[in-house]
């Protein structure tokens, strides 16, 4: 039974009662408590107020996703679900980042590579999001279980974002013009097949959508099996060689703002010492490196 903590005891406590006297059973075995929607002050809605917010006046403006996302990433058990356009709209972004990542993708012919079963690629940046994916299957497995749609939607929320988009797509750019291409566009292909899959729950729309544009499906999104890989894929050396990776380029475009360097310039880097596991992982990422920190030499 899915239902608002205001009416647990008014409707909630006399229908377990009522079910008892009756038959003997119990009707639910498990009640959710959500909680009351309240605009962005925290203040509950009434139209006396003039603060409510209608849903299908949301769905027309931000889509029915940008809205559902922001109740799963909301609903946190004894919580207060807050609700703003400013959110709502963030949230509407978040598909069209998805929806951005489809596209490069596409135009990289990513959708075109045959892909049977998890990639076993080669290159460390492959072997590592196939890892994070894995990850992210387990914390939102989890999430689901216990009934915490937020913590679900937030991982989601970082994994699709942070990794994917803002790394993962960043990091595949330069090893689409090299010898690594192929397993990188069925690696990417992977990646964002599952990311349809986990999102699906949440933003079913536009995930039905690109799941459609994306190559002959041999059933809808809906239909599609509820993937089981877990910690196999997680490899524990290249999950250690690009975290080594995202915080040296983070480190050096923090140093890059606090100087006021340009953002269009590159610079040399100075290796002024490193051990040789920090060596090995520099050379093995260098067209990553320079890429994404803007330097023209190490």
């Amino acid at each position: 039974l899915v239902t608002g903590f205001d009416i647990l005891f008014f409707w909630v406590a006399r229908m377990m009662m009522m079910q008892l006297a009756v038959t003997g059973e119990i009707p639910f075995h498990t009640v959710y408590l959500h909680q009351l929607v309240r605009d962005e002050k925290g203040k509950k809605m009434s139209k006396t107020a003039g603060n409510v917010i209608d849903p299908l006046e949301i769905i027309d403006e931000f889509g029915a996703d940008a809205l559902r996302f922001t109740n799963a990433s909301m609903a946190a058990i004894g919580g207060v679900l807050k609700l703003s356009k400013d959110r709502i709209a963030g949230y509407r972004n978040f598909g069209t980042k998805l929806w951005n990542a489809t596209r490069f993708a596409e135009m990289n012919g990513v959708f075109e590579a045959e892909v049977s079963g998890i990639p076993q690629p080669s290159q460390t940046v492959n072997r590592w999001i196939i890892g994070e994916t894995a990850k992210v299957r387990a914390e939102v497995d989890a999430a689901f279980e216990s009934y915490r749609f937020n913590d679900a939607a937030n991982a989601l929320y970082a994994f699709v974002w942070g990794k994917v988009c803002d790394w993962y797509v960043e990091f595949s750019k330069p090893l689409f013009d090299g010898e690594h291409a192929a397993e990188t566009r069925a690696t990417m292909r992977w990646v964002l097949d599952q990311c349809y899959i986990l999102l699906h729950p949440i933003m079913p729309f536009i995930t039905e959508e690109l799941w459609g544009l994306t190559g002959t499906r041999a059933k809808m999104l809906v239909h599609a099996d509820w993937p089981g890989y877990g910690a196999e894929l997680i490899d524990a050396e290249a999950d250690r060689e690009m975290n080594w990776v995202i915080a040296l380029i983070e480190e050096i475009r923090s140093s890059r703002a606090q100087m006021g360097v340009p953002v269009a310039l590159k610079l040399p880097m100075v290796l002024a010492e490193a051990e040789p596991q920090a060596r090995a992982a520099l050379a093995r990422n260098e067209a990553l490196i320079l890429r994404m920190a803007r330097l023209e030499a190490i």
